[in-house]
């Protein structure tokens, strides 16, 4: 008979659960999700905009500039004479040239 005394005084916690899962739910968006969308719109629109030689720079951190663009790849010269074929999806960046006066240093992506 002791189990009634305790059935009843946790009626109550459905609701508290509720809330729980549903604010885990909204944490769980705001640090995972939404960011992560962000950064595959900033890629969508980094691709859309990108054309021949323009100088980019790969995720391995090579620069180079855009010689031919296929559907699923890029033609990119390395070096005079030096060309490599990569995947798209490899383009971290576009490199801005630096304009006079600006001390910075940054490239278009950067944050």
């Amino acid at each position: 008979m002791t189990s009634l005394p305790l059935a009843a005084a946790s009626g109550g916690g459905g609701t508290s659960s509720i809330f729980f899962l549903v604010a885990m739910v909204g944490v769980f968006y705001l640090l995972i999700i939404r960011p992560q969308q962000t950064r595959a719109r900033k890629q969508r629109e980094l691709m859309g905009g990108l054309g021949v030689g323009d100088e980019v720079v790969t995720i391995g951190g090579m620069f180079g500039k855009i010689r031919r663009m296929q559907d699923d790849a890029f033609q990119l010269e390395i070096a005079p004479g030096t060309v490599v074929r990569i995947a798209r999806g490899a383009v971290a960046r576009k490199v801005v040239a630096e304009e006079p006066g600006d001390s910075g240093g940054k490239t278009k992506g950067e944050g």
